[in-house]
């Protein structure tokens, strides 16, 4: 039976992925409970969004996992995707913006499948300071959270790849790495052949962070495509918030990422995004949290008053999966 997705522009749909499966360290799995504690929901609300919350997965935690030195954790972590899919799918089928607060990065994977629930086609922003390229094959470290990408697009470790169907996920034309700053050498063999499109931040800083966001959504035909924004705080340079796993000099300022995530975050075809990597264990005073859940309120803001505006026409019945449509209302 046909299944009508109506997209409701006032509605997000809140989930908690407490998981730190992939990640290279434990405690991600603890920022869910910390964004809510910032008063991210009475945020949201007070912007005049209805938050229907979803509740949090299962906890999926870092295990060191000696047994499998190329691929760590796969197996919990695909839980973790499978338990997160199934909330992502009631998102959508709500036609709310989904908004996943994560732990690890492995977790866009099932923003991505749920979407994929109703909508054919889906694009997939990575705002990343790291490509996450890597395979097994090439992996410095066997953790799953720097090999994302590669996944998507179907290589890699076959738990990840085919976790959700025949790969790809999404096709490497449809992947756009925005905020890259740190490639290993068998990242760059890979892009320097790879159509995927990339955006360095030292480059989106030099045209301004704003425009340059505004240039990528033009050049991944985000008018004409639904996608979903992968939104990893380690982006944000170490000297404006160091609750992170890897942190890094350099690269995007907080302020950078709040013109980023205002263009982003503003376009009617966003299906849904993850927050991922912050860290809370290293956030005692709470600062870190609050500045996340300023620059999402912020963005969130934005979004709510562009889409104020007069209505577009529905959607081509050609972006939506087998037996579904869509309208935007």
């Amino acid at each position: 039976m046909a299944v009508r997705i109506v997209r409701q522009p006032k509605k997000i749909a809140l989930i908690g992925a407490p998981s730190s499966a992939a990640a290279f360290a434990p405690g991600l799995e603890k920022a869910p409970a910390a964004l809510r504690a910032a008063g991210l929901i009475e945020r949201l609300q007070s912007i005049g969004y209805e938050v229907t919350d979803l509740g949090d997965c299962a906890p999926r935690l870092f295990a060191q996992d000696d047994e499998h030195p190329r691929a760590r954790n796969a197996a919990e972590a695909v839980a973790g995707l499978n338990d997160l899919r199934l909330r992502v799918e009631q998102g959508i089928k709500m036609g709310a913006l989904v908004l996943v607060l994560g732990g690890d990065c492995v977790q866009s994977m099932a923003v991505v499948a749920g979407a994929r629930r109703y909508f054919k086609h889906v694009n997939l922003l990575w705002l990343d300071r790291d490509a996450d390229l890597n395979t097994p094959a090439s992996t410095p470290s066997g953790r799953l959270d720097g090999m994302v990408v590669a996944a998507f697009t179907g290589r890699g470790a076959p738990e990840l790849v085919r976790f959700w169907g025949e790969p790809p996920l999404v096709r490497e034309v449809d992947v756009t790495l925005f905020g890259i700053e740190r490639l290993d050498p068998a990242e760059q063999e890979f892009l320097n052949s790879s159509p995927m499109r990339r955006v360095f931040a030292v480059d989106a800083q030099r045209k301004g962070a704003g425009a340059a966001a505004q240039q990528a959504l033009q050049e991944m035909h985000a008018e004409g495509r639904n996608f979903v924004l992968h939104f990893d705080v380690d982006v944000i340079a170490q000297e404006d918030l160091a609750a992170v796993q890897i942190p890094g000099s350099g690269g995007f300022s907080a302020a950078d990422v709040r013109e980023a995530l205002r263009a982003f975050l503003s376009h009617k075809n966003l299906l849904g995004l993850d927050v991922a990597a912050y860290a809370p264990d290293k956030d005692p005073d709470g600062s870190g949290a609050k500045l996340l859940v300023d620059l999402l309120a912020d963005a969130l803001a934005a979004r709510f008053a562009a889409l104020a505006q007069p209505e577009e026409p529905a959607a081509s019945p050609a972006e939506s999966g087998p037996g579904a449509t869509t309208s935007v209302s």
